[in-house]
């Protein structure tokens, strides 16, 4: 159902026009904010991620052009969605990404406009992308000692994510998040050290539970550590402060150092789901609209948009979708998900 508003033209009333109902599910969360996959392909082979050989890839025919996407995007604004994040795979190993990020910029009522990067690419590109209209980047890091990155990475590249990360303070990106997947027994001694970066640094470090995901979910149960114990690792050097997080529509839940110039995070699916105040959805590389991202609910957009479907056909794709979006995913530690989603991405 369509709402009137009044139309004005230097300051006159003219007439009332239809507006587009906010998206919303049966469960009465309004839909704000989506992740658009630009690539499924990564340069990293991260062991809480895929396997090291990687996997059987889109074929290019498949995957959906920037004017495609840009054209999914009118139809999820005009029905509210003001926030997306730019992911992959890796998103910067697709060609010309800055002139997406210029397209969905243009977009009328988008105001938040971010990426999430492993950053091996991000030194390189930082400038254009803050020029075409990137609000803010996510950057994972998962280690300070470049021997453990490749080991969980199977690749090196810690000196670039640094590089990285100073890139986007240079340019003027903010907030600057990062990602760590928390694994015991291979990264978690680091988590002290992980979080003394926010206290000379304006920067938001975020510690994710891993998630149980498909081809090695032995060795991702036995990495699992829950959030509550991240935080009392990250205690041991000062007490934590609750706070306000930084801008963003990530479910972290946020604490500083009183000294502290940014903020810790903590990222829990398993051990304090969050799923009631979800408000997003995801547009993968293929144009599937995936209701939740833990979950194979998904629909096509790809067909009916090659098939010539205006802005008002997708939005109705969209209400109907609203019907199928689960309450909540249902995964526990052990089990898996079908659907493979870079965790080291995970958050707003």
């Amino acid at each position: 159902m369509a709402t009137l508003a009044p139309s004005t033209r230097n300051g006159r009333r003219l007439a009332f026009v239809e507006q587009p109902q906010q998206l919303s599910d049966t469960f009465n969360r309004a839909i704000t904010y989506m992740r658009i996959s630009v690539t499924d392909r990564c340069n990293l082979r991260c062991v809480y991620c895929m396997p090291e050989e990687g996997m059987p890839w889109l074929e290019r025919q498949h995957v959906l052009t920037y004017e495609e996407i840009a054209h999914i995007i009118r139809a999820a604004a005009e029905l509210g969605v003001r926030r997306l994040r730019i992911t992959g795979g890796e998103p910067l190993i697709r060609r010309d990404l800055p002139r997406l990020v210029a397209m969905l910029r243009a977009i009328p009522d988008i105001e938040d406009l971010a990426l999430s990067t492993n950053g091996l690419l991000l030194p390189e590109q930082a400038e254009a992308l803050k020029d075409a209209g990137l609000t803010r980047v996510n950057v994972s890091l998962d280690t300070l000692r470049p021997e453990r990155f490749r080991d969980i990475a199977r690749r090196d590249g810690l000196d670039k994510v640094l590089a990285a990360l100073e890139a986007a303070e240079r340019y003027g990106f903010h907030p600057i998040k990062i990602n760590c997947v928390v694994m015991r027994g291979k990264n978690d001694d680091e988590l002290a050290d992980l979080a003394r970066l926010t206290i000379e640094r304006p920067w938001h470090m975020r510690f994710i539970e891993i998630m149980p995901l498909e081809g090695s979910v032995e060795d991702q149960t036995a990495w699992y550590m829950p959030a509550d114990e991240i935080l009392d690792r990250v205690r041991s050097i000062a007490a934590l402060e609750p706070t306000e997080g930084p801008t963003g529509n990530g479910p972290a839940r946020y604490y500083r150092f009183p000294s502290g110039k940014g903020t810790v995070g903590v990222i829990s699916p398993l051990s304090h789901n969050y799923c009631d105040r979800c408000n997003r959805v995801r547009l993968t590389a293929d144009g599937q609209l995936r209701l939740c991202l833990f979950g194979d609910n998904q629909i096509d957009l790809r067909t009916p948009l090659r098939g010539g479907a205006t802005i008002e056909d997708l939005q109705r794709i969209f209400r109907r979708a609203m019907r199928i979006k689960p309450e909540r995913h249902h995964l526990q530690p052990g089990q898996t998900s079908a659907a493979l989603i870079a965790l080291s991405q995970t958050g707003g």
